[in-house]
């Protein structure tokens, strides 16, 4: 039997940043099959060939068009999709680069970085209105049969499990009850969130604020997910799930999935 593939995610807070502080080596030692970033803070201007070009990797990009040094995703990978869609066909959305759509062909690969809805009411409106429109297109895929894996910075905390301190934050985007919402929706419309499949009491945290010596501290949220289409776990397609708390770099760490397909 093949060996799993085996998927990364990683919210970078800046490549340029990242790879200053060990990214190759720890890309390295984290050895994916296919490796997702969310934001990567990049225009196209930017990309370094040491950026683009890490070998064993293709590597495919999409950058903000309405601000520099602002949002970004990208994803590395061993084996070369059969499709690559930098977006979902929606402007107010696709414009900030946080969307790669990657067709392997036996499934699909969503590499998302959520937005953020501390800012403004606005941007907190634009959230959830992220999540509506990005989970009807991602849903029209799961709907067909598709096997579909959505990866990324969710920029919500879903449970009290899922943070230190639920009570101090429970007005704070990324913990009010209306974003906390969308991840139940998104559970009850056929998604699975890999990690608390394999692990459902497990506290384990992605990021950390740069502040308070937080992640010294262990005082962090889990924001960062593996979700998939209920098919894969119910073709026993989902083999394992993890939290890579010791890679530094970031305010994140990596997070993982492995599959068979």
């Amino acid at each position: 039997m093949a060996e799993p593939l085996r998927i990364i995610s990683w919210n970078v807070n800046g490549l340029n940043a990242a790879m200053k502080k060990g990214f190759l080596e720890s890309v390295a030692r984290l050895a994916p099959d296919i490796l997702a970033l969310q934001e990567t803070k990049l225009q196209e201007a930017k990309l370094t060939a040491e950026m683009q070009d890490v070998p064993g990797y293709r590597s495919y990009w999409s950058y903000s068009t309405v601000k520099k040094g602002y949002s970004g995703t990208a994803v590395y990978t061993r084996t070369a999709p059969a499709r690559v869609a930098t977006g979902i066909g929606m402007p107010v959305y696709d414009d900030e680069g946080r969307i790669l759509e990657i067709d392997f062909g036996s499934f699909v690969l969503f590499n998302v970085y959520f937005p953020n809805g501390q800012m403004s009411p606005e941007r907190l409106a634009y959230k959830l209105d992220f999540y509506r429109d990005f989970f009807a297109h991602a849903n029209r895929l799961k709907d067909d049969g598709r096997y579909v894996v959505v990866t990324g910075d969710y920029n919500t905390a879903h449970n009290e499990i899922d943070l230190k301190n639920p009570k101090a934050n429970e007005n704070t985007s990324g913990f009010m009850r209306i974003e906390r919402d969308w991840i139940d929706k998104i559970i009850a419309a056929g998604w699975v969130d890999t990690f608390r499949h394999f692990y459902p009491d497990t506290v384990r945290y992605s990021w950390w604020t740069y502040r308070f010596n937080a992640r010294a501290r262990d005082v962090g949220w889990r924001i960062d997910y593996f979700f998939v289409s209920e098919n894969m776990i119910a073709d026993g397609l989902v083999t394992g799930a993890f939290i890579d708390n010791t890679v530094m770099g970031s305010d994140h760490c990596p997070v993982g999935l492995e599959i068979s397909v």
